[in-house]
Formats: structure tokens, C-alpha cells, sequence
């Protein structure tokens, strides 16, 4: 996992528009287009203190309310700045740094998913009144289940991206060193640390995180607890969240439809933009009263005639 990660981030180039003239991002290779600075756009941000935390938003559009997770890592909100253009044309979006990256201060307390929920909730208490519709990638997905799980009374809808059922181990717990992440670009690490809060806690971060990650197990107690419509969204190629898993966060969860991303990796709203986003505009502009669940169909099953 390590050296498909850093692999990764060799595919790197430099991005246009606003503020990030010179900042490099993680996937960001094919984020074409994509003129706002998401995630350093300060007319447009705001913080809201959680108990130990700092938190950084920004809000945009107007219409119904959508909560925007990014994924974690070297992730960033400016890593789905397509989708987010598009969706601002009809929807108020509610962008949210998570604690660590960007401009969100780290914390001084364990990491776990009930606490990431937890932040988004403190975000959504100080920006909206009504239930909200959650476009979640990685570990922003895995941040959007927790809250449906926990808080459902916030949550009318979950988009998911890359993230299925994950077991303790998948990750290694050593997988993002700050020091080998700044030989392959030092203008990305430059960044980062440019607008971080605590600059010097970027290592403190990124062990934190991979080390949460590697200790994870999240199947049928989480997936089993979500009532909501829930679109999973894969690419077929994703070694994060393999297939394999999406499906069975599929079968788990009750009201679930699937759509796997063809010759797509981890980054499907990338890789394949036009197919991601078709299956995206088509769920979260769908009357809620439509979204019924897809049938689980049995492995062979035979239908009886």
C-alpha cells in the first residue's frame, strides 16, 4: 500500500486558479478545469470550534443543502472541484475540511469515526436546519455511514465513493512519511504546511491517521444501522476499496444502489468523470420517494417463475 500511494503521487503535475498557482495535488493529475481553490478559498470559508478542534468550511450555491467530505491522507475538497462546480449550480454545498488537512486544526484526542462525525455535525449545526443530502469520497464516505449511523435525524441521502466493508490490517500504519512525500514534491508539502494551522504537526497528522486507518474494522454494525438511500459508487480498478467490499457494503446496507466505474482506480470521478457524474447527478437530483432500495439478489439465485 505504501508504494502504490507513493506511486501515485508521482503521477503529480502542476494546477491553475486561484491561490494553488503553485501548490501540487494528491490525484489532482486530471482535476482539470477546476478554477475555486476548494478547501483554500478564504471569502468563502468559515470555522466552527468543536471540543478540541478548530474546523474549517466553506459554503457555496444556493438550494438544497449537500455536505461535502473529502478523502483523507494527502486528500483535499479541491480533489473533487469538478463535481463540486457542478454541483453548485443547483445546491448550496457545504464543504468541510476535516481535522488534519488543510486548514482544520489536528486535535489533541485519539482519532475514531464517531469523533469525524461528531465534526460534521458541529459544521452542519452552524450552517443548516434540515436533514442534508452527504457526498462522501474515501474517507469521507466512511465519515458519512458513521453519521447516518449515529445521527440520522441529519442525513436524508449518502453518495459514497470508494468505500466499502475494511477490515484491521488493510492499511499499514506506516504508510505516509512526510520526509519521502517531500523528496517526490516539496512544493505539495510547501503547500500543505503553508496552510495548516500547526505546520509542524503535518507527521503527527499523517501517523495518526494511517495508524486510525490501519486499526479499522467497519462491516455489518455500521452498515446494518444506515437507513438512508445510499449510493456506492467503485471503480473497478480500486485497490483502497476493492469491488469486492462495495458489494458487500451493498448487500449490508438496506436501502443501497451500486454502480461500479469502468477502468477507473480509487479516484473514479477522476478517471472516469463522465460516468461517475451521471451516476451522481442522477441520485442526488432523484425525489427521495423514488430511491427505493435495489433488490439484493442472491449469489445463482433462481427466481421462481
Amino acid at each position: 500500500m505504501k508504494k502504490k500511494i507513493l506511486a501515485a503521487l508521482l503521477s503529480l503535475s502542476l494546477i491553475g486558479g486561484g491561490s494553488v498557482e503553485a501548490a501540487r495535488y494528491f490525484m489532482q493529475y486530471d482535476a482539470k478545469g477546476v478554477k475555486t481553490p476548494y478547501g483554500d478559498n478564504v471569502k468563502a470559508g468559515s470555522y466552527v470550534q468543536t471540543a478540541d478542534a478548530k474546523l474549517y468550511y466553506e459554503v457555496y450555491g444556493q438550494g438544497e443543502p449537500i455536505l461535502v467530505l473529502h478523502g483523507g491522507g494527502v486528500g483535499s475538497p479541491y480533489e473533487l472541484g469538478k463535481i463540486l462546480d457542478e454541483l453548485k449550480k443547483k445546491h448550496r454545498l457545504i464543504v468541510m475540511s476535516t481535522r488534519g488537512h488543510g486548514r482544520s486544526e489536528i486535535g489533541h484526542t485519539p482519532l475514531t469515526y464517531k469523533q469525524k462525525a461528531d465534526d460534521a455535525v458541529a459544521v452542519l449545526n452552524a450552517t443548516v436546519d434540515e436533514p442534508v443530502k452527504i457526498l462522501g469520497f474515501s474517507d469521507g464516505a466512511y465519515t458519512a455511514y458513521e453519521i447516518a449511523a449515529l445521527y440520522p435525524q441529519y442525513v436524508e441521502r449518502i453518495c459514497a465513493i470508494g468505500a466499502g466493508t475494511l477490515k484491521a490490517g488493510y492499511f499499514s500504519a506506516d504508510s505516509l512519511n512526510v520526509d519521502e512525500l517531500e523528496k517526490i514534491d516539496s512544493e505539495f508539502i510547501a503547500y500543505e504546511k503553508s496552510i495548516m494551522p500547526e505546520p509542524e504537526r503535518l507527521q503527527e497528522s499523517y501517523s495518526k491517521l494511517m495508524r486510525f486507518w490501519s486499526e479499522m474494522n467497519v462491516g455489518e454494525e455500521t452498515f446494518g444501522a444506515i437507513k438512508c438511500p445510499v449510493l456506492l459508487i467503485t471503480g473497478d480498478e480500486d485497490d483502497h476499496a476493492p469491488v469486492i467490499t462495495v458489494l458487500e457494503a451493498h448487500q449490508l446496507i438496506e436501502n443501497s444502489r451500486l454502480c461500479v466505474v469502468p477502468k477507473a482506480w480509487h479516484t473514479a470521478f477522476l478517471d472516469n468523470f463522465d460516468v461517475t457524474w451521471t451516476a451522481i447527478k442522477q441520485f442526488i437530483n432523484a425525489p427521495f420517494e423514488t430511491l427505493t432500495p435495489s433488490k439484493k439478489v442472491e449469489y445463482n439465485s433462481r427466481q421462481e417463475s
